[in-house]
């Protein structure tokens, strides 16, 4: 069984969509929403928006059906000049750009006992990546790279040219580094995957919103091409 997580219900309606023989069940007031993508058995939940939603979400999803691999799917703001609207990027690392202990010489970012990047699963990056070489012509690019996660919607370019800066981030948003972290310690392979919905430009909400949904369609595209 693959755990796959959203944060928003625009994202997991996307991939409701593909799921075959759905059934829910009720957990701490979260819905998880059982099916099959292809033959492979799937556990859905949306978490919320934010790390700590999201690190609630993880474990508990972790305690109660014991998943191979969890995926992260969603959407994400571009910190890539290269990246447009939709494309998605394959979060080989991820970061929490946040996360601040530099007042005891550590990087920014740098989480005790973990590090300042947590890395995908290499078998999973793998896979993504052979969809990469294998993708049929899309209105949208695919690359790996380093997302950035941080409980701030950002809006400024100042900020986004920082994080690029700092972390050399492809995208950033606010929940895959949490996922990421939790499935670390509790030793669950896992990936983060991420389509562009707006460009950091001080006016990116009213952007978000519009593209939202294609967004969250791209994702699905993925995760179809990955269960096959």
């Amino acid at each position: 069984m693959y755990g796959i997580i959203s944060a928003m219900n625009e994202e997991m309606t996307e991939i409701k969509k593909i799921m075959k023989n759905i059934e829910e069940e009720k957990i701490y007031e979260l819905t998880f929403f059982k099916g099959i993508i292809n033959t492979t058995e799937i556990v859905l939940v949306e978490t919320g928006v934010g790390k700590v939603n999201s690190a609630r979400v993880t474990q508990i999803l972790i305690d109660k059906f014991n998943p191979e691999a969890i995926i992260n799917v969603g959407s994400a703001g571009s910190c890539n000049e290269e990246l447009e609207i939709g494309d998605i990027v394959i979060g080989s690392k991820l970061v929490q750009h946040d996360f601040d202990i530099t007042a005891f010489n550590h990087p920014k970012g740098y989480i005790s006992n973990i590090g300042q990047f947590i890395e995908s699963d290499e078998n999973l990056i793998k896979k993504f990546n052979e969809i990469i070489n294998n993708k049929q012509q899309k209105d949208f690019k695919l690359k790996l790279g380093i997302i950035a996660s941080g409980d701030i919607f950002c809006t400024e370019i100042k900020m986004k040219d920082k994080i690029r800066q700092k972390f050399n981030a492809d995208a950033v948003e606010m929940e895959g580094a949490s996922i990421a972290q939790v499935c670390k310690l509790d030793n669950i392979p896992f990936i983060v995957i991420r389509s562009i919905s707006d460009k950091p430009n001080g006016n990116n909400a009213i952007t978000f919103d519009e593209f939202l949904i294609k967004a969250s369609k791209n994702c699905s595209y993925i995760i179809k091409e990955f269960f096959k």
